[in-house]
């Protein structure tokens, strides 16, 4: 079942320039961290000014989705799930 989160995370970002790709590593949740293990969708959209990234990923125990705000480089757990 999906849960509705929006709660700040911190999140480990890796940038492989051999596939030109950046993808979250890491995320720091209510004091656990997680390794990501998969990175599904990734899209990114506008809200008035400021671009915001989304990223659907999974762990071994729990699937992500987060989002990036790149005007401060802030991080949000937008939603969980059981993986």
């Amino acid at each position: 079942m999906i849960e509705k989160i929006d709660a700040p995370v911190s999140v480990n970002l890796v940038y492989d320039h051999t596939q030109k790709r950046v993808f979250p590593k890491h995320v720091k949740w209510e004091g656990k961290t997680y390794e990501i293990l998969k990175v599904g969708l990734h899209h990114s959209f506008y809200d008035g000014k400021i671009l915001y990234h989304i990223f659907s990923a999974v762990s071994s125990t729990l699937f992500f989705k987060l989002k990036l705000n790149t005007e401060n480089l802030s991080w949000r757990l937008e939603e969980i799930a059981d993986a």
